[in-house]
């Protein structure tokens, strides 16, 4: 009946949804039931007021972190998913060293988007398995720690996510607003910033539904009482240079050593903002203050040093902040790729790249896969650069000269040019805060 009932188009009820789900997970429905629900609320649409009962339903299916006893406002981020994109190794040391309490539980990299842990585990000796007690921890006594979800939170989202993957019901922003919130409201912060992605590397592909899905997720959160603020940012190309794990990281160790430059530095920034304005701190009152404190610690080396911190409280070699080079996994093959035409750059597509890097060994076609650390790609160009044949369009890390030999010549198939002149893309498109 209640199969029935959506796949005509009418709208489902907590205890309906409730039952729905947790007869899934004990067994008296089954995966077809199941299924055809999922896929019926994707082809007709699941209501807002769906998404919010859902949310509710997945969060009660487990465990809510209490952060109530760590000293500080609590604030948790998370991204939609994209390329290059290590803004978390940038925003938690950042909020840290504002005095705000960041923890956040991030998951792995899947297809072209990258994973925070696999980031992370990357460094040597990082461990991001983390039992509650140590995980409340290392957030007070640094201020920010990110790790693994565990089993107990949520349980019911990891079951229903790996139905929806197999049976291509995932690109459903009400069932990726209630998976993502879910998570965040469990994990027990007081605020939450969101990073929605949008273009060709992002699961929203155009704008105005991304905006719809960061609306969702907003109002979830304001929902459960907990403040939220999205960002709508642009994936249309990859938002930092490095596309792969080590060098992610390399990355954020050599943005956070000198001041703030460039589009991934920009997101952070601002998400970073958005959080300390939303997490209810006295210490900043505006706008332009809040900028101010969080351009400080960052060009004071505050914030590199509270990164340092943090890796050194989850079991990794901290001397990554002084020398990555020395510590992060190297591959054995790094070739340079030059351009064989000249002129404007004018695409460089971010799913492709990613995909690439994923090939090299840097990401994974399915849950479990390891990945390899070292490898990927270090991007020199951007939409809207100028360059001449023969310039460096970026460096590929591979583990044989074949594989280095075949993503360089992808890379240069994959970038795009004009002879005319190109104005480069906002990054940051629109904030959505609560209405």
């Amino acid at each position: 009946m209640l199969i029935g009932r959506k796949r005509e188009g009418g709208e489902l009820d907590l205890d309906e949804l409730r039952w729905l789900v947790t007869g899934y997970l004990e067994g008296g429905v089954s995966e077809g039931q199941t299924a055809a629900w999922l896929m019926a609320g994707v082809i007709r649409g699941f209501s807002p007021v769906e998404a919010r009962a859902l949310t509710q339903v997945l969060i009660e299916s487990g465990e809510v972190l209490d952060l109530s006893g760590l000293t500080g406002p609590t604030v948790d981020k998370h991204s939609t998913g994209g390329v290059a994109d290590g803004t978390t190794l940038l925003v938690a040391p950042l909020l840290a060293s504002v005095g705000l309490r960041l923890v956040k539980l991030s998951g792995r990299g899947l297809g072209h988007t990258g994973g925070t842990l696999d980031k992370l585990e990357s460094i040597p000796g990082l461990r991001t398995a983390l039992e509650p007690d140590e995980l409340l921890r290392i957030a007070d006594e640094v201020g920010c720690v990110v790790a693994a979800q565990t089993a107990r939170l949520v349980p019911a989202d990891k079951a229903l996510y790996a139905l929806r993957d197999i049976t291509a019901t995932v690109a459903s922003p009400a069932l990726i607003a209630s998976s993502v919130m879910s998570k965040k409201i469990a994990a027990g912060a007081q605020t939450i910033v969101l990073d929605v992605k949008t273009g060709d590397g992002a699961f929203m592909p155009s704008r105005d539904e991304a905006a719809a899905l960061a609306r969702l997720c907003v109002g979830i959160g304001a929902d459960a009482g907990r403040p939220t603020v999205a960002l709508v940012t642009a994936m249309d190309q990859p938002l930092g240079t490095g596309v792969g794990n080590a060098l992610e990281v390399e990355e954020a160790v050599r943005l956070l050593s000198a001041d703030p430059d460039g589009r991934l530095a920009e997101v952070a920034l601002a998400l970073a903002a958005a959080a300390l304005q939303r997490g209810g701190t006295t210490t900043v009152m505006d706008a332009a203050g809040t900028r101010d404190a969080l351009r400080s610690v960052w060009c004071d080396g505050t914030a590199l040093e509270t990164l340092a911190r943090m890796i050194a409280a989850q079991g990794g070699d901290a001397t990554v902040c002084e020398a990555p080079a020395r510590v992060l996994p190297q591959a054995p093959v790094v070739q340079e790729v030059s351009a064989l035409h000249g002129g404007t750059v004018a695409a460089v597509p971010a799913r492709a790249v990613g995909e690439l890097a994923a090939r090299l060994g840097a990401g994974r076609s399915r849950p479990g896969e390891d990945v390899d650390p070292a490898v990927g790609i270090v991007l020199n160009v951007e939409v809207g650069d100028e360059r001449e044949p023969g310039d460096v369009l970026a460096t590929v890390h591979a583990r044989t000269e074949d594989d280095a030999a075949e993503a360089g010549a992808a890379l240069r198939a994959l970038v795009q040019w004009t002879d005319d002149p190109v104005q480069r893309p906002e990054t940051i498109l629109e904030r959505v805060d609560e209405e």
